[in-house]
């Protein structure tokens, strides 16, 4: 990198030695100079063969300018600034619009919307990732996130609150996981085996305890959706194994345990 110096090393520098600009060759004694690749160069020769054109004035941006670099293109400080209001942009958050640079203020003036339920900005998602961005179920219409969500989000069949993102579908409707638990306990079913009895969710221990009944022998039998069986009886109708106190899958007429239903 180069360096600016006044007069460097002249105090060893005799009237008998030459100490001249590398491009112009005049005398450097008492004068500032900047050497490049250690040579050294006059400060007109070295802004005219090293220095960057601003690409807005076309002019050389001087050794001694603050100089701005975006998208190969070379700025003075003051000429790099806000196409609309003329704002300075070297220190501020800016975009560019059709190799326009814009502020932000002007950049959400002139491209934002306006949702149409709650008529309040929505800022181009460009602005920043983590600004909303405007939904169009229609083109001629758009959205603020809230908005969109309350009037086309599903909505939990519990708590009839909108589901964004996630949840579960049970009888094809949609369900928060933390609102789809068992009717009786209360336990999450996301993820879980259950069953059901009429329409409503249970866990496999719950369902095995509400309704296993005791017939006139005093034996228990097992019930579901209006079949009876002896506990012996209660068996995959595959595989044979016993389904008491176990999972089990409705088929048609057929019960069957976890492993034959999976093979299904």
């Amino acid at each position: 990198m180069s360096n600016c110096c006044a007069g460097k090393g002249l105090q060893n520098i005799t009237m008998a030695t030459r100490f001249d600009c590398h491009n112009c060759t005049e005398s450097l004694y008492g004068r500032k100079y900047i050497e490049s690749k250690d040579r050294p160069y006059c400060i007109p020769c070295y802004d005219s063969l090293f220095s960057n054109t601003c690409d807005e004035c076309k002019e050389l941006i001087g050794h001694d300018a603050r100089e701005l670099f975006y998208e190969d293109r070379h700025y003075h400080e003051h000429c790099f600034r806000c196409f609309r209001c003329d704002r300075s942009l070297a220190d501020e958050p800016f975009t560019s619009q059709d190799d326009a640079l814009l502020c932000n203020d002007c950049y959400c003036n002139e491209f934002s919307s306006k949702c149409v339920a709650c008529d309040k900005i929505v800022m181009p998602a460009v602005n920043s990732p983590l600004a909303p961005s405007p939904l169009s179920p229609d083109k001629d219409e758009h959205y603020c996130v809230t908005c969109y969500e309350d009037k086309f989000a599903p909505r939990c069949t519990r708590c009839k609150k909108t589901l964004a993102k996630g949840g579960v579908t049970y009888r094809d409707e949609p369900w928060h996981k933390e609102c789809f638990v068992c009717t009786s306990c209360k336990t999450q079913l996301a993820g879980q085996h259950f069953t059901s009895r009429d329409e409503s969710p249970y866990c496999l221990k719950c369902f095995g305890s509400l309704y296993a009944k005791k017939c006139f022998g005093g034996g228990k039998y097992i019930s579901f959706e209006d079949r009876q069986w002896h506990q012996p009886c209660f068996t995959c109708s595959q595989c044979s194994v016993s389904l008491v106190g176990a999972g089990f899958f409705p088929d048609g007429d057929r019960i069957l345990c976890r492993d034959c239903n999976s093979n299904l």
